[in-house]
């Protein structure tokens, strides 16, 4: 019995050597040897199979193992970079075992990354309408290459932001955002419009997406109609992001404030102008823009009116040229818009006769502002286009004042356009007014001069008191103005012959809106004219006719 324990115990301890022979015999290293992976890198597992310690290396330093040392068989992660070049790449994990220094590789073979521009959202739609800071949507740009917006020269309705492509760490694709901004449309019709983005060197793409932009469509506006009409106010409304806004479209336009219609009795009424829009004012707005496209469509309108936008002083708005198309209009206020220059296309407007721009930040007088150009304009007020509020100019940087102040010298042109009513009060013209001389000795190019004819004329014409023989020979400018404002500007110099002796002088009330001027020009001249009157009884021996104001009895 003895014996067959002995037997027993030895070939038990002969069988746990043969298990430890097995487990030391295991063949070492990886079970994957060759690894290929994208350009995007990754991760990948990998077993180790091992009964000693192992450590692995590479010369790869786009490569990670981790854990990089061990004892026994384990999994291992490898974390592959993206890549930085074009072309593939090539990198050797080797794991050596500690105790037999047996060495075992895997070779990982990368792509590389082509070159490409990729859009996530290829296509975008817009509305045709949205007030102007929410005009505008992002696309987000993939690509590993700097590039170009193109958009078609037909496409006047997208604008894009600038962008910035940093490509500083290879190739690898990275996402650059695209701010475009569009145009309303008043097209009936879905507008579209095709994007291309144009790599900046000589590539080639292995992908090259477009962006497809589509606008809706415009209500369409029935042009000479009554219903056109109120679509148009509407919308123009709609586009001035009007505040008092109080139209109930349920109701008749006839009770529309500030809206008034043709009626049959209404001098220049026609037949097709009946319940028409005769006039229309646009009061108290928020708009960064010029006037709306939808104002265009008020065919029949002889009189509009924008009065007072927002934050106006900080605005340089153009008036666009939507309101040139309205040849018939015959008086337009556009007052406290933010304007500083009118549409060249102002020209258009052949029947315009009254026209107010006052309050905005005109700064150069408007080229297209001429008797050539508005043949049948009568009045022109232009006063207080002050953008700020300066007392002395020589010590104020002129750029963004308004008032005038790009003038050098006083706009003789409107001195001799003849019109009725000219207002230019609190700008900042500076200089002097023109003298145009005398009928003996004329300046400025100037020839008309009051003569015997006028003064016979004046005797015989009830409306208008009869002129003094001593008139004769004095420069005959703005013979018709009824009412002329230049005070609280910056002129100096003297006051010509042909303003102080005047025939309508008098009605000007010369002492408030005429020889009042204030501060300092841009040369450090106190403004104000030297011989400036200390009251009128000059006039008044001049103009005997004339009765003075401290001889006017009241009438009961």
């Amino acid at each position: 019995m003895k014996y067959i324990t002995y037997i027993s115990v030895i070939l038990g301890t002969l069988g746990l050597a043969a298990c430890a022979d097995d487990g030391t015999n295991l063949p070492f290293g990886p079970d994957n040897k060759e690894i290929a992976i994208g350009a995007d890198g990754g991760t990948r597992t990998v077993r180790i199979a091992s009964d000693e310690a192992w450590i692995a290396t590479t010369d790869a330093p786009w490569i990670t193992v981790s854990p990089a040392n061990g004892r026994g068989t384990t999994e291992c992660q490898l974390i592959i970079d993206s890549a930085l070049l074009e072309n593939p790449r090539r990198g050797v994990i080797r794991f050596q075992n500690q105790q037999t220094r047996d060495n075992q590789e895997i070779t990982v073979t990368q792509e590389g990354y082509a070159y490409a521009i990729t859009l996530a959202e290829p296509e975008v739609s817009v509305e045709n309408f949205a007030l102007l800071d929410e005009r505008y949507f992002d696309v987000k740009v993939k690509t590993n290459v700097d590039f170009n917006v193109a958009i078609p020269d037909t496409t006047g309705w997208l604008q894009y932001d600038s962008y910035k492509v940093e490509i500083d760490r290879g190739i690898r694709p990275r996402e650059v955002t695209v701010r475009f901004k569009w145009n309303i449309s008043s097209i009936p019709r879905t507008r579209n419009a095709e994007i291309a983005f144009i790599p900046k060197r000589e590539v080639t793409l292995s992908q090259q997406d477009k962006l497809y932009v589509a606008q809706k469509a415009a209500a369409e506006i029935k042009k000479d109609t009554r219903e056109g009409d109120s679509v148009a106010l509407l919308g123009v409304s709609r586009s001035l992001n009007t505040w008092n806004e109080t139209w109930d479209t349920s109701e008749s336009m006839d009770n529309w404030s500030g809206v008034v219609l043709w009626e049959e009795n209404m001098e220049g009424c026609t037949p097709e102008k009946i319940g028409r829009v005769r006039s229309a004012s646009f009061l108290f707005f928020a708009t960064k823009e010029g006037i709306p496209y939808e104002v265009q469509y008020l065919t029949a309108a002889e009189s509009l009116t924008f009065f007072s936008n927002t934050n106006t002083h900080q605005k340089s708005l153009n008036t666009g040229d939507a309101i040139t198309k309205l040849p018939q209009l015959k008086r337009l206020t556009i007052s406290g818009y933010g304007l500083t220059e009118l549409h060249p296309d102002f020209k258009n407007l052949k029947s315009l006769e009254y026209l107010d721009v006052s309050s905005n930040n005109i700064q150069k007088f408007p080229e297209v502002l001429t008797k050539e150009n508005l043949p049948n304009l009568r009045a022109l007020v232009m006063n207080a286009n002050q953008r700020s509020l300066i007392y002395d100019l020589s010590n104020s940087v002129a750029a963004n004042i308004g008032g005038l102040i790009d003038e050098s010298e006083f706009p003789r042109h409107l001195l001799e356009w003849g019109l009725d009513t000219l207002r230019l009060s609190v700008n900042y013209l500076q200089g002097s007014l023109p003298s145009y001389g005398t009928a003996d000795a004329p300046q400025d190019g100037w020839t008309e001069f009051y003569t015997e004819a006028d003064i016979a004329a004046s005797a015989n014409d009830k409306g208008v008191d009869t002129l003094p023989r001593a008139l004769i020979g004095t420069p005959k400018v703005m013979p018709r103005t009824k009412f002329f404002a230049i005070n609280l500007n910056r002129l100096s110099g003297e006051l010509p012959y042909w303003l102080l002796y005047h025939p309508a002088l008098d009605w000007w009330l010369p002492d408030v809106l005429v020889f009042s001027q204030e501060g300092i020009d841009a040369n450090g001249r106190t403004a104000g004219f030297d011989n400036e009157p200390v009251n009128m009884n000059y006039y008044y021996d001049f103009y005997t006719t004339k009765t003075r104001p401290s001889e006017e009895t009241d009438e009961d």
